[in-house]
C-alpha cells in the first residue's frame, strides 16, 4: 500500500496540485517551495527520515510542472488575438451599428430611460458590449454621475 502511495498517488497529486498552485501564485519557485514545506512536514509526521529523498524528488516534480504551466500560460497570453493590439496608436475601429448602439445606450442612461436592456441592478448603469473583427468582446460599463 505504501509503495503505491509513494510511487503513484503522491507524484500524480503533486502534478495536479502544482498546476493549481501555479495558477494562483504565478511563480514556479514559490510553488516548489510550498510543496517542499508540505512534504517536509509530512515526512516527519507520517514517515521516517528515508522519505526525505522522496521529498526532494516531489519538489523537483512540482518545480518542473509549475515551470511548464507558467511557460504554457504565458505563451497562450502572448498568442491570444483578443489581447493583441495591432494598432500602434491604440485606436479601436467600430462599425456604424456599434456606434449607434453605444449612442443609444448612453442616451438611455442620460435620459434616465428605464427601457435599457442592460441587465443592470441600477437604472443609472449600462453595460456596452462591442465585438471587433476577431470576435473578441470588450465590455464597458457606463454610469451616470
Amino acid at each position: 500500500m505504501n509503495t503505491l502511495l509513494i510511487y503513484f498517488a503522491l507524484p500524480i497529486a503533486t502534478i495536479i496540485l502544482a498546476i493549481v498552485i501555479e495558477k494562483i501564485l504565478r511563480c514556479p519557485i514559490l510553488t516548489a517551495l510550498t510543496f517542499f514545506a508540505i512534504y517536509l512536514i509530512v515526512a516527519f509526521a507520517a514517515f521516517d527520515a528515508s522519505f526525505l529523498i522522496f521529498v526532494i524528488v516531489y519538489t523537483i516534480i512540482a518545480y518542473i510542472t509549475a515551470w511548464i504551466v507558467e511557460l504554457f500560460f504565458n505563451r497562450c497570453r502572448r498568442t491570444c488575438p483578443c489581447r493583441e493590439n495591432n494598432n500602434n496608436n491604440n485606436e479601436v475601429q467600430l462599425s456604424n451599428a456599434d456606434m449607434q448602439n453605444i449612442a443609444t445606450r448612453v442616451a438611455n442612461i442620460l435620459n434616465n430611460n428605464n427601457n435599457c436592456n442592460c441587465n443592470c441592478n441600477n437604472n443609472n448603469t449600462a453595460t456596452v458590449n462591442v465585438r471587433d473583427a476577431n470576435g473578441c468582446q470588450t465590455t464597458w460599463c457606463c454610469r451616470r454621475r
